[in-house]
This record gives structure tokens, C-alpha cells and sequence, in this order.
């Protein structure tokens, strides 16, 4: 079957104001699959330009493809174009089967199948086996109804679901399909040739605010040995200089991750990794830490979220301040930069809150800073404590962690965004951080943390000129649960651990209509 691939064009200020583009690995990941079953399949990257949604359709219909995949890794922000895109498809080609994937298309498959008919399938959780079984069991005329984890509409227009799929127990059974992309054309921490990868999938931990965590099911890693081969393949083949790993917390596993550095060692390849973990993993770690950099480690982002040991306790993160100092201390002491993440909106915080942050975040030291806002998932339990805060950012194309999307009692949207903005100045801009901008001996971390500057600063200007200009606000919205219904936490995990459960009773009957 021919089938294309879709990176919509994201509208995250992060993706239009760098010059670096990263290649979606979602998409690369299930076409791998796609090819080795025989399908022809070609990528559409619409986020260089980015790419005007009319030139984006034309070049997606070029070759007459039976089918279309959809998806983005920022999935609830890129909905509204991800839509667009599926209507001026339909209009253009009905015949085309359009399936859509993604963290937010697989939690919100009902009101999605409810409101329009430009999906025809929706997958479910992981895609590389499902997305598969999709496309083969169509092509074969066999009931969609016997694909495990896919939705679509049934013969009276109803959204239905297939069982939840299983999990993939073995990462290293499907490939990535990198002979999809240009490498020459993607690039991150200031022009080095790179690449998204994940060594491990899922998270052990039970923080209630993650959108992330419930879709993987559970925590598993690839090959330690096998995942280090390919980064050096990378290298070696197509000259990557990067990798950015996409995990939610590679380091789960102190055996395997030192299993993997030792692994990177041993294949003596000039390659960065940057990525993120827990602060307590770090601690946890830190008779390994020497091994860090010498596998190429240069950069960990840090999911501290707050600074308030009380905000901590309410979502569940299960850290404490005090392995964030030491995280950050212990990261410099071994050549490695540190990226602290801040949180603001879990409670309703005032003035008083937002000072005491700022001085924790001081005390912390970190290389850099990244300021965000809570963006509430249906499907979280943090969804649940929120349900009834008011939402003052109705653009689903702003949920995006930039932009503040819940109501403040205490503090109106511009206290709460100029006091953030000047909080990432300070932290940014102290003595300390400067130094390390200009004078740090080592010359590939000056780079770094002088791209990421100049980077943060054109970032900034444009957060500032949107806020001002252009994102709009409402001063009286709907609760959170009048915005996207009824909490989904029931229904968070989307996969299913072990043997698949029992076939629904009309797929039963569907197969023996088939046999007989």
C-alpha cells in the first residue's frame, strides 16, 4: 500500500523560533514497521517553513497514497491544525483513509469521532504493531473490529473502541525507519546534525499531572548494548552529532542505563546525548556519574516542577528540595549542564509563593531554567483536582506549557506572566550564570549554553509580544470540566500488561462469519 506520513506544522512558539528542527520519531517509528511489511511509505515534514497547510496537502496527495497518517508529538496543541489538515484532505480525496495517532487522539477518540467523519481511525496508544495490524487488516478486507487498540465510527455512526492493544514487551522487535528523513536537514543545539531516540518507554512513578506516564502503560527499556550500536550507526552512517533522548526517565533502571554508558564507552563515537530524569535518580546514581560524560552525556533536564515541598506532596512527585540542590551540584561536579524545569499554576499561588520560588531557584543553581505552566490532561489525576478551576486560554493550540491556561484568584494573567518572565531574567541573568556563559573551560559547554541563551532570549521577546499582542484571553471561561468533560483517570493507562484479554463477543462473531 502507498502510504503517507504526517508531521503537521506545531504552532508552540518552541518550534517556530529556533532555527534547529528535530525529526519526529513517532512517525519514524511506526513507518520502520510499515516498510518491513512491504508498504511504501514517505514522510511529510510540514514543520520547515513551516509548511503552508494547502502546499503540506498537495505534496501529502502527491502519488495518489491509499493511506494517511497523522500524528504529533505535541498532540493536544497540534489537534486543531491535525484536524485542518484531515478536512482539506477529505475534501480533496475522500477516498484516502486518514488514521490519526497520538497522547491526545487516544484519550479523546470519542469526542473526536463524535464531531467529525475526516478520521477514519483513530490508534490507540503505542503504533507500531497496531498501526500495522490497521493498514494489513484493511487492506485484507478483514473487520477492523479484530485490530486491538484502534477506534473509528460503526456502521450507525457511533465512535467505538477495539480492546486496549498489549504493550510491546521487546522495543528492539520494531525498528525506526530513519531512510525516511534528509539528516542533512535536522539539527539541534545549534546546527549539530540530530536525532530524537528513546531508550526507554514509560515512567514508575505516579506523579498525578504527567500526560505522559498513563500512555505508556509501563516502564521498559531497549537493549542497552543494541541501542548503543545504533547511536554509533547514526554516526558513523549519517553523521549524527546528537542525540535527544525523549524519555520521560531513561535512568529507571541504574543496571541498564550503566549498562548502556558503558556500552556508548566502549564504541568510542563523538556523540552529545541530552535528555531528562529525576533529581533523585541522579543522587541515586552517583557513584556512576563518572561515566556520564564519558559516554557523551552533556545535558539532563531535571523534572523539579516546584520548589514548594507542599506542591511537591499535592502532585505526587515524590522528591524533595533538597535532591534537587544536590542533583544540580553533583551534575556540575561531573562536567554535566543542568536544566531545572518550574512549574507555575498547580495552586493558586500569589506573589508571596512566586518570591519564595524564585529564591529556592537561586539557591539551586542551576545552568539553565525553563518556566512553564500547568497544562491539565483529561486523563491525569491532577485533571480530577482541577475540574473545577476556570479556563482563561480556550486556543487549544496555546495548552502548549507555555502559556497559562487555568484561572488565578489571587493573581490576574499579566502578574502572573510578567512575574514568571522576570523570575527566568534573574535566574538566567545572575553573576554565577553569566560567568559560565563567558568563561566555562569547557569549549563545548560554552557553546551550548551560549546557543541556548541567544535562543531563550529570542523566545522570551516572542512569549512578551504575544502575550501583549496576540494570544487571547477570556476573563470568565468554563470550569475545566465544562472545557473537555468528565475526568478520564478510570482510563488512564491505554494499553493492556500480559495476555490480551477476551475478544469482544461481535469480533467473535465477525471471525466465525468470516470461517464459514
Amino acid at each position: 500500500m502507498n502510504i503517507v506520513l504526517i508531521n503537521p506544522p506545531h504552532t508552540a512558539i518552541g518550534s517556530r523560533v529556533p532555527d534547529d528542527h528535530l525529526p519526529p520519531l513517532g512517525l519514524l517509528a511506526i513507518g520502520g514497521p510499515l516498510i518491513d511489511s512491504g508498504h511504501q511509505v514517505r514522510l511529510v515534514d510540514a514543520e520547515f517553513g513551516p509548511m503552508p497547510l494547502s502546499v503540506l496537502v498537495d505534496d501529502a496527495l502527491g502519488g495518489d497514497p491509499d493511506f494517511i497518517l497523522i500524528g504529533h508529538s505535541g498532540s493536544t496543541s497540534a489537534h486543531p491544525t491535525a484536524l485542518k489538515i484531515a478536512e482539506m484532505i477529505k475534501d480533496r480525496a475522500p477516498g484516502v483513509m486518514v488514521i490519526y495517532g497520538g497522547v491526545f487522539p487516544t484519550y479523546h477518540w470519542r469526542d473526536i469521532l463524535a464531531a467529525t467523519d475526516v478520521f477514519d481511525f483513530i490508534v490507540r496508544g503505542e503504533g507500531e504493531a497496531t498501526a500495522t495490524a490497521l493498514v494489513e487488516a484493511i487492506e485484507m478486507r478483514q473487520p477492523v473490529a479484530s485490530v486491538a487498540g484502534v477506534a473509528y465510527r460503526d456502521d450507525l455512526g457511533r465512535p467505538v473502541a477495539t480492546q486496549p492493544a498489549m504493550t510491546i514487551a521487546d522495543l528492539d522487535a520494531y525498528r525506526v525507519g530513519w531512510e525516511l528523513i534528509d539528516h542533512r536537514r535536522y539539527s539541534y543545539w545549534g546546527g549539530k546534525r540530530a536525532v530524537v531516540m528513546q531508550f526507554s518507554r514509560g515512567c514508575p512513578h505516579l506523579c498525578n499531572y504527567c500526560g505522559q506516564r498513563g500512555f505508556w502503560t509501563r516502564w521498559r527499556h531497549r537493549d542497552p548494548v543494541k541501542f548503543a550500536r545504533e547511536i554509533a550507526w547514526l554516526h558513523r552512517e549519517h553523521g549524527v552529532e546528537l542525540i535527544n533522548l525523549a524519555d520521560e526517565n531513561p535512568t529507571s533502571s541504574k543496571k541498564a542505563w550503566r549498562a548502556f554508558l558503558e556500552a556508548m564507552i566502549a564504541e568510542n563515537v563523538p556523540v552529545l546525548i541530552v535528555g531528562s530524569t529525576r533529581a533523585d535518580d541522579i543522587v541515586r546514581d552517583a557513584d556512576s556519574l563518572h561515566l556520564f560524560r564519558r559516554a557523551g552525556v552533556i545535558r539532563w533536564l531535571l523534572g523539579m516542577e516546584n520548589t514548594d515541598e507542599e506542591t511537591l506532596s499535592l502532585i505526587r512527585k515524590g522528591g524533595s528540595t533538597k535532591s534537587d540542590r544536590e542533583a544540580i551540584r553533583l551534575l556540575r561536579q561531573h562536567g554535566i549542564l543542568s536544566m531545572a524545569t518550574w512549574v507555575a499554576g498547580f495552586e493558586d499561588e500569589g506573589f508571596r509563593d512566586l518570591w519564595r520560588g524564585f529564591r529556592q531557584l537561586i539557591a539551586y543553581d542551576p545552568d539553565q531554567i525553563q518556566a512553564l505552566y500547568v497544562t491539565p490532561h483529561r486523563w491525569t489525576p491532577f485533571f480530577r483536582i482541577a475540574k473545577d478551576r476556570k479556563v482563561i486560554q480556550q486556543d487549544v493550540r496555546l495548552w502548549d506549557y507555555k502559556h497559562q491556561v487555568l484561572h488565578m484568584t489571587r493573581l490576574k494573567p499579566w502578574m502572573l506572566f510578567f512575574a514568571v518572565k522576570l523570575i527566568e531574567v534573574a535566574v538566567q541573568s545572575r553573576p554565577k550564570a553569566l560567568a559560565r556563559i563567558l568563561f566555562h573551560p569547557d569549549p563545548e559547554q560554552r557553546h551550548s549554553m551560549r546557543w541556548y541563551t541567544r535562543m531563550g532570549r529570542r523566545v522570551w521577546f516572542r512569549e512578551v509580544w504575544g502575550f501583549l499582542a496576540r494570544d487571547g484571553r477570556v476573563t470568565d471561561g468554563p470550569t475545566l470540566a465544562e472545557f473537555w468533560g468528565a475526568p478520564q483517570d478510570a482510563e488512564e493507562e491505554s494499553m493492556i500488561i500480559g495476555r490480551p484479554a477476551r475478544k469482544p463477543a461481535v469480533v467473535i462473531e465477525d471471525q466465525r462469519r468470516l470461517a464459514g
